[in-house]
């Protein structure tokens, strides 16, 4: 069995926040914001909407995407750092689909959550056999924002993307890598009061320097190189970290998929979403070769090299 997408869905809250917004409730300018990170704008949950929620309407857009009913899902796995740490939000997640068969988990490494829960349904198929799996990555990273704290507050943003994993008919996953390195994890994490610490600085230095390595490492295992990439689609953190990574990789910026100025970071939604976009908007096209990268707090870090073979998916995302 190649195991592959099968179909992709997405999630953003209607709750739409510009920089302008934040002008009225905090210290900050909209110049401010945009010179330093490339946001524009985020979405973010009000209370009564749940990263189950939001992982629940990116599951069912990805199932009409790829064809298959709640009946033919096996697994399902949610990448998520910012949901309640029991029941799991899989678990909501297949009472909300009615997903009786399939066994459901969390998995938690942040911002690079969506590539390690894309890695364990890809080794889980294969070793026990299973047909198709549900990956979410979901967050309400608006739970975390200490709004006293402008350099972290400005940065996050809420949401949920998904992906039908099954026998390949829209991308073939021809390499993934991760790792982790947990000497870092002081740099990024959540403290006591449940709002997240970052020192900016150290964040950075690491993924520029990690992101081009574990592109490379992606098409190396796929054994291909850096020429024959079509498309990198980022974790959205920071345009200038994107930006570094495309200098140094020396890709040309159109080969590089950007949502970052309407998404912000949305930690594990935010390679899904991003692959989301690109899909709705034709970036992507039959026969290319896709990696999808990502870093997070831990630190963590991960990469999957995918060749797409149906540029014509059906893609359900709300505006």
């Amino acid at each position: 069995m190649n195991i592959g997408i099968i179909g992709i869905g997405s999630f953003l809250p209607e709750h739409r926040v510009t920089n302008i917004d934040l002008e009225k409730r905090m210290d900050t300018s909209d110049e401010w914001v945009r010179t330093r990170t490339g946001i524009e704008a985020r979405h973010l949950a009000d209370a009564d909407l749940s990263v189950a929620d939001m992982a629940t309407h990116a599951a069912e857009r990805a199932l009409q995407s790829a064809g298959v009913s709640i009946e033919d899902i096996d697994a399902i796995i949610c990448a998520t750092a910012t949901a309640p740490s029991f029941p799991a939000t899989a678990c909501l997640v297949q009472a909300n689909l009615g997903a009786k068969r399939a066994v459901a988990f969390d998995v938690s490494a942040a911002c690079s959550g969506f590539i390690f829960a894309m890695d364990t349904a890809k080794s889980m198929m294969q070793a026990k056999g299973l047909k198709r799996t549900l990956v979410i990555g979901a967050e309400k990273m608006g739970n975390l924002i200490d709004w006293d704290d402008r350099s972290t507050a400005v940065l996050f943003g809420d949401g949920a993307g998904a992906v039908v994993l099954g026998e390949d008919k829209v991308a073939a996953i021809d390499s993934i890598v991760l790792g982790s390195d947990g000497t870092g994890g002081k740099f990024l994490y959540e403290n006591e009061e449940g709002k997240i610490v970052m020192n900016g600085r150290e964040v950075f230095k690491f993924a520029v320097r990690k992101m081009p390595d574990i592109v490379l490492e992606a098409l190396q295992g796929a054994g291909k190189s850096i020429d024959d990439l079509d498309v990198l689609v980022p974790h959205q953190a920071n345009r200038r970290i994107i930006d570094a990574a495309i200098e140094r990789l020396g890709l040309q910026e159109e080969k590089v998929v950007v949502t970052i100025q309407d998404h912000a970071n949305t930690s594990a939604a935010s390679i899904p979403l991003a692959l989301a976009e690109a899909v709705k908007h034709g970036k992507i096209s039959n026969g290319q070769t896709v990696v999808v990268a990502g870093f997070g707090a831990g630190l963590t870090w991960g990469a999957s090299c995918l060749t797409w073979n149906n540029a014509n998916i059906t893609e359900e995302i709300n505006a």
